[in-house]
């Protein structure tokens, strides 16, 4: 060995134990992180996926912590990381589809319709990126294209629930009740319990005057789920339709039990309060609602003609 040898070691060596020890911290963070993440704590994950990350421009690791803060609603670090992978693998589907995923939560219905465009570019039957294309659309306001889009993601996945649902939602928005009812029918023959299926079709039997089936509906839902606010909505504001204030109030009583910062079962129960002559109880509701739903108080207007109770969207699609 020679005298530089001794002196400074073997170069070659250094860096292969370097690297080897490098390789190792990688592992420990990056599975660390996956245990963390599937435990549900989810910062720590962050910060594991993070280290992992600095140490080795992994692939997987990326998309771990991309996805982490998805769920923690940090979406621009998620849609930066994201683009990250496009760039380093232009055909992996799975990150364009979760890409316009995060576009859709961020309302960048742009950026949604050109990830979605990506992946059908990619794999032109994909029924994932029809629907979701469906949703960008949608979402710009154009309502015939997206039943377009969906119709052809229905066709490659004739059990696509979820693809059912908006078109449904979008067919009944325009009066097309027998084609509304031809995927609702079909969305509750796989899923014979679906809230949301039966909740559209309440929908459906109250714009053809039907209100006992709708009646019959809601409540069903209620037993299904005692949590699904939507039903308690669309079921008390029946009742005020009907001037059965009492029972409108009952039910409001009963969803803010079940939810006391529900604003928009205050805002409506306020409305019936108004309409039974309790001025009083009315205000004192308007005020809670205004509360919980600080967004929204200037619609809070008293008169209850400019706070829109049913959702454009009762699916949350």
């Amino acid at each position: 060995m020679g005298l530089l040898s001794l002196l400074f070691g073997n170069k070659k060596e250094s860096a292969a134990e370097t690297a080897q020890k490098n390789q190792k911290k990688f592992e420990i963070f990056k599975y660390d992180g996956m245990r963390a993440w599937r435990m549900g704590h989810l910062d720590y994950a962050i910060k594991c996926f993070n280290e992992a990350w600095a140490l080795e421009n992994d692939f997987e690791t990326m998309g771990y912590l991309a996805q982490t803060y998805q769920q923690t609603n940090q979406l621009e670090a998620a849609r930066g990381l994201y683009n990250l992978m496009h760039e380093m693998e232009p055909e992996h589907i799975i990150t364009l589809i979760n890409l316009a995923n995060v576009c859709h939560m961020q309302e960048d219905y742009s950026g949604m319709e050109k990830a979605a465009k990506k992946v059908i570019d990619i794999e032109q039957d994909n029924a994932m990126a029809h629907y979701l294309l469906g949703k960008a659309v949608d979402g710009q306001g154009n309502d015939i294209m997206s039943i377009a889009h969906l119709t052809k993601a229905i066709t490659l996945k004739e059990d696509f629930i979820e693809a059912r649902l908006m078109r449904a939602e979008a067919l009944l928005n325009m009066r097309q009740l027998n084609e509304a009812m031809e995927d609702i029918d079909a969305i509750l023959s796989y899923e014979p319990e679906n809230e949301q299926a039966i909740l559209l079709r309440g929908q459906k039997y109250l714009v053809e005057g039907n209100s006992a089936k709708a009646e019959e509906d809601y409540r069903h839902i209620i037993a299904l789920n005692p949590f699904n606010e939507q039903a308690f909505l669309y079921l008390g504001e029946l009742y005020i339709e009907q001037g059965k204030l009492n029972e409108a109030i009952a039910t409001f009583d009963e969803a803010i039990e079940l939810n006391p910062q529900f604003a928009k079962a205050y805002h409506e129960r306020g409305r019936a309060k108004l309409l039974n002559g309790d001025k009083d109880g009315s205000l004192e509701d308007v005020k809670k609602a205004m509360e919980f739903a600080p967004k929204e108080a200037e619609a809070l207007n008293g008169t209850y003609n400019n706070f829109e109770v049913r959702q454009t969207n009762v699916l949350g699609l």
